[in-house]
């Protein structure tokens, strides 16, 4: 009895569908013969024989581009405030023994949105002086990559002007000059010595947050085996003591306005 539905009720969707299309098939001629942007264009892509230099090498930078539009997420996330932000979420949540509240998604979506917030003015920035003039025609394709790479190189040059220890080092594993301005650092020098740059702040942020909460992992812990109770978990007793601290003081808040002002 199903099955005969089931054919009933295909064979009305066909017959609906094809009479569909046939009474919209003068129209979709129609809006064909006038040009009507609602039309989908039709696009053919061929493969043949490079027939000159200039065309093999812009097959590689097509491939190139390609490359780096696949790997631009990551190259992005290493190159704004995202990293610190993810590693010391993670740490609090390590600190406070949770495993699976908050979940990994939901840290890694507070960490994107905090990264919007806090690099809005430099990709704000990167529009205003490099696609859109790139979308009017003022500039060349050199010139947008160069305009939108200098927001971001004196956002991660902002970060490590107190400390250029980073630079100095890969300048000195590159066998480079000392360089005298930001001008005269690369990029490619710049953007690793910018990622142990986070690292160690984040690190030296986690360490900070762990502190009060190991003090009283160890207060816990001594009272339970000032009580016999050696065969309880310690955890399972400080993680609520632990919880209740990082909501009096407001953690969330407090931990999210720090970050926010560490980057300047």
């Amino acid at each position: 009895m199903k099955k005969r539905y089931i054919l009933l009720f295909s064979l009305f969707l066909i017959i609906t569908v094809d009479g569909f299309s046939q009474q919209n098939q003068p129209l979709q001629q129609h809006r064909a013969a006038v040009g009507d942007p609602l039309t989908i264009p039709f696009v053919d892509i061929t493969v043949r024989q490079p027939e000159t230099n200039s065309e093999v090498a812009f097959s590689i930078q097509l491939l190139l581009l390609l490359s780096i539009i696949a790997l631009s997420p990551s190259i992005i996330l290493l190159m704004t405030s995202f990293l610190r932000i993810a590693i010391v979420f993670d740490f609090i949540k390590r600190a406070l023994s949770l495993q699976q509240v908050p979940p990994n998604q939901v840290i890694l979506g507070i960490a994107l949105f905090l990264t919007m917030f806090i690099m809005w003015p430099t990709f704000n920035t990167i529009y205003e002086n490099s696609f859109r003039p790139f979308a009017d025609g003022d500039i060349t394709t050199q010139e947008m990559f160069v305009e939108a790479e200098r927001p971001l190189r004196i956002f991660m040059y902002n970060q490590m002007r107190n400390s250029p220890e980073n630079i100095r080092l890969f300048m000195s594993l590159r066998g480079l000059p000392k360089p005298d301005t930001l001008a005269d650092v690369p990029t490619y020098v710049l953007i690793p010595a910018f990622v142990l740059n986070e690292l160690t702040i984040a690190f030296k942020i986690g360490i900070m947050l762990f502190i009060p909460f190991i003090i009283i992992d160890m207060v816990v812990a001594s009272i339970l085996m000032s009580m016999g109770m050696i065969m309880l978990p310690p955890v399972m007793i400080s993680m609520p003591f632990k919880l209740m601290l990082f909501v009096l003081v407001d953690g969330w808040s407090l931990i999210t306005s720090n970050l926010v002002r560490s980057f300047g």
